[in-house]
């Protein structure tokens, strides 16, 4: 039985605003549109949402997962058993951790002693996937210049600056029911762009549009963005590819 948007928004636990940006982009298309205007989803719609939403989860962006799944290649069955695969990984080491929080909770209570090891088992600072993505696309010493003059601010000039940047994400937000590229739109990614470049390090449009790709492949970035409005991040990410596409174009000429 097919169904409607609002439907299957509610079912996969995502906005209507998310499946109408990934029909405008070719990314999943509803089977039927009525004379109406109503998009229908069928059983297989629903199917590729899954495999959409598992990629999200593995931190991949939506131009990787849309070439990924429209490759000729591409194994549903393989891909579902690699989910499945890094899932249960994912999940055991959430496991090791919840076990590790349970134990100190006992000893602060002083029902079981634990050692210094156990008290930092589960823990695996081993990779972390912002920083290693941002040294790849920008290399070390723009990363490190960035670390290093926020570490040098004051408690105070750190809590005004987020204070700041909140305020601009607000005003992004209650933009969102406009296109990623109209007018009003690009003057707040501009004034985005003028408050990273003057608070952290100096963006080159590539960057600056790199950077808008991991504001939906790393999940701490969205789940924070995403605070200031459901499908932020995306529609930031979206929103700084053309405004660096535009920047790039005026080089050229």
């Amino acid at each position: 039985m097919a169904m409607q948007v609002k439907e299957v928004a509610s079912l996969a636990g995502i906005s209507i605003r998310t499946l109408h940006h990934y029909d405008d982009i070719d990314l999943l298309k509803p089977t039927e549109v009525t004379e109406s205007g109503y998009r229908l989803y069928v059983e297989d719609d629903l199917e590729m949402l899954q495999q959409i939403l598992l990629f999200k989860e593995l931190g991949l962006s939506l131009k990787e997962i849309k070439a990924v799944i429209y490759d000729p290649s591409f194994n549903k069955q393989e891909a579902l058993e690699l989910h499945q695969q890094l899932l249960i990984e994912k999940r055991n080491r959430l496991n090791r951790m919840i076990a590790m929080t349970e134990q100190t909770i006992k000893s602060m209570k002083g029902e079981k002693p634990m050692t210094n090891k156990q008290r930092f088992e589960g823990f695996d600072f081993s990779e972390n996937p912002y920083e290693e993505e941002a040294k790849k696309r920008w290399g070390n010493e723009k990363v490190n210049e960035a670390n290093k003059k926020v570490r040098g601010m004051t408690k105070g000039e750190q809590a005004d600056l987020a204070a700041e940047a909140n305020e601009i994400y607000k005003k992004i937000a209650k933009l969102m029911n406009q296109s990623p590229s109209s007018e009003s739109v690009q003057k707040a990614i501009q004034e985005w762009f003028h408050f990273l470049n003057r608070n952290f390090t100096t963006y080159s449009p590539e960057a600056f549009k790199g950077l808008g790709e991991l504001y939906i492949q790393d999940e701490r970035f969205q789940k924070n963005i995403d605070q200031f409005g459901e499908g932020l991040a995306e529609f930031l990410k979206e929103a700084m590819g053309v405004f660096a596409d535009s920047l790039l174009n005026e080089e050229k000429q």
